[in-house]
């Protein structure tokens, strides 16, 4: 469930068992001493390098400055047995980078009590016969600035120097390359046609699926025979795998774009656009989505008509360098009903409370009275996105500025009201393709139950409710509960009922409270996957038998997937689930990203060889 990708390997179970010391080393406690200090002061003193640190502000949250260095990590560990080992250990990182075939890891957190419990706990520590050691770790330069300062050293350029202009067909060139820059950069698949772009997406996921079964071979050793059997049947693939489904339109075909407000790459301040690349890699030029082909003309136009209106302001862009500037996002949603909702994210610095309101003002003048009033703007929201001074990362308030509060759309013959943080498919008669194959594979009758998990605005469980008894959504996002709830009641369902909360805290409440013969399940997760406690849960509730599993990143969700295979042991109890029918959908022509489906259903330990495996499982 996500727009468009990320933890990837998959972690062993059980975790071994370890000792640690009690206490820290006195050469850590040292070290600890003589780095706790700001890595900018630390830099100065060695060579003046201080300014690619400068992000790091006392009143600012960046979890970098709680950051540790792990040592000594056993071989052939991946990002998810590592996030696994901690937690088991009372550990909660806010961040975790393993490079691949290294022994050491970075991990962050959000606090310094949180660093300090954990350095405490794990130096010393004996993991698959490896003593772990762990010392704090300087923050990571900036990209920008270091990225900035290498091309000074290597030119030789002095600090600020401009390039200087070209002549008016340099000009023509450069601009029609970065047309094609921006195109790569967001629809990298652009100049591809569109039959291969689909033949690349269903051979990535006969790779995932192929990879997946030998994980399912290493951690279910009774599933051996059958596996054997089906790499026969399914090209070396666990299950069979439909053709990819294509989406039915491959341009224009975005209801949501996000957009960055920043220096333009051809030099206008002020430009509403994508990134060239990431900061990380050293780029905050922006291009504008004009000549882009996933963006719809309506957005295009309002994107267009906001450029105008902040370039009239007084009001500088956000700089993410300097943290200094206003305008930072514009969010433009769009949908076949021919309304469009617009949401802008401004920093207000120290702006006192009567300029923002002016400042509100006048947006709500441009789009209703003024040059902006053509562009089809029925809903504007004001959104305060100032520095984060602490890890939070619940939604920030919208301020409601003129218009309707929600915007409508029609999908599968059904109403759906869309607020502005509420999560909804970004290709709409794409999702219906999805949507209806899912409806398909779950075999739903009169009296089956189903369970929505991630739910959004309602979309998946409200398309089924007409065939089943009842369904129950659970979804973390309050405002679309919200819409969910409307939704129902707009489509005339009274079958239906929604959960606020985190899927790990609700999920099994939910389940054990299911007393229906008939109980199917569709997850629907953000790219990272499921939390594991969901699917534990999922495992023990034996008579929850069919799972429908859709993945906008099935390598993100390959932990998952496994988890829900593997042999019973002291940690996952019930029966495994096998894959037995997996596709592709293309919600995203011109890029590389697509959602994947995949059927689960319970083993049925009747035969004598699985009662064997089941009363006797692996530890």
């Amino acid at each position: 469930m996500a727009d468009v990708a990320v933890d990837n390997s998959a972690p062993a179970d059980p975790l071994p068992s370890t000792e640690k010391k009690s206490f820290i080393t006195d050469d850590l406690m040292e070290q600890k001493n003589q780095e706790n200090q700001p890595a900018a002061e630390g830099e100065e003193a060695a060579g003046g390098d201080s300014n690619v640190y400068r992000y790091i502000k006392g009143d600012l949250f960046t979890s970098e400055i709680f950051k540790v260095e792990i040592q000594n990590l056993p071989k052939y560990i991946g990002f998810n047995d590592l996030k696994k080992f901690l937690n088991k250990h009372g550990i909660s990182p806010h961040k975790v980078k393993l490079f691949s075939k290294q022994m050491f890891a970075f991990v962050t957190f959000k606090n310094q009590e949180e660093r300090d419990k954990a350095m405490k706990a794990v130096h010393g520590m004996q993991w698959k016969n490896k003593v772990l050691s762990v010392r704090l770790a300087k923050p990571k330069a900036d990209p920008i600035l270091k990225k900035r300062k290498q091309e000074e050293e290597t030119e030789g350029v002095q600090p600020g120097a401009k390039r200087a202009a070209g002549s008016q067909e340099v000009e023509e060139d450069e601009e029609e390359s970065l047309n094609i820059q921006i195109a790569n950069a967001v629809t990298p698949l652009w100049n591809v046609p569109y039959e291969e772009q689909l033949k690349r997406k269903q051979q990535e996921v006969e790779g995932i699926l192929q990879k997946l079964t030998r994980e399912i071979g290493n951690n279910n050793k009774a599933m051996l025979p059958w596996l054997f059997v089906q790499k026969e049947k399914c090209n070396k693939m666990c299950c069979p795998l439909e053709p990819i489904r294509p989406s039915p339109v491959q341009m224009e075909y975005r209801n949501k774009c996000e957009f960055v407000i920043g220096v333009g790459a051809d030099g206008e301040d002020k430009t509403v656009g994508f990134r060239l690349g990431k900061y990380k890699g050293g780029s905050c030029a922006v291009v504008s989505p004009a000549e882009t082909s996933h963006v719809s003309s309506e957005a295009k136009m309002v994107v267009q008509a906001f450029q105008q209106f902040i370039r009239t302001t007084p009001y500088a862009v956000y700089s993410p360098e300097t943290y200094e500037g206003h305008w930072r996002q514009l969010t433009v949603r769009t949908c076949r009903t021919k309304q469009t909702m617009a949401i802008v994210f401004f920093n207000p610095q120290k702006l006192q409370e009567e300029e923002l309101e002016e400042l509100k003002r006048n947006l709500r003048q441009y789009f209703t009275e003024g040059d902006g009033k053509e562009n089809g703007i029925t809903s504007l929201y004001f959104v305060r996105m100032g520095q984060r001074t602490s890890a939070g990362t619940e939604d920030l308030p919208c301020e409601h500025v003129t218009g309707d509060e929600c915007i409508h759309e029609e999908l599968l013959g059904l109403k759906f009201r869309i607020s502005p943080h509420s999560f909804f498919q970004t290709n709409t008669p794409a999702a219906e393709v999805l949507y209806s194959a899912v409806g398909e594979w779950a075999q739903l009758d009169e009296d089956s139950t189903v369970l929505d998990v991630c739910c959004g605005t309602g979309t998946i469980g409200i398309s089924l409710a007409k065939r089943v008894k009842k369904v129950i959504g659970i979804e973390l996002c309050q405002e679309a509960v919200e819409d969910a709830k409307a939704n129902a009641e707009a489509n005339g369902l009274t079958n239906v009922e929604f959960h606020c909360g985190k899927a790990e805290d609700v999920f099994p409440t939910v389940l054990n409270a299911v007393v229906s013969p008939n109980v199917t399940a569709v997850v629907d997760p953000p790219r990272a996957g499921l939390h594991s406690k969901v699917i534990l849960a999922i495992r023990r509730a034996e008579h929850l038998k069919r799972l429908v599993y859709v993945a906008c990143n099935a390598k993100a969700a390959m932990n998952n997937f496994i988890d829900l295979c593997r042999a019973p042991s002291n940690r996952v109890r019930g029966a495994p689930f096998r894959p037995v029918r997996a596709m592709a959908v293309d919600l995203f022509p011109q890029t590389m990203h697509c959602e994947t489906i995949l059927l689960f259903e319970r083993v049925d330990y009747s035969s004598s060889t699985d009662s064997q495996t089941q009363q006797n499982p692996e530890n």
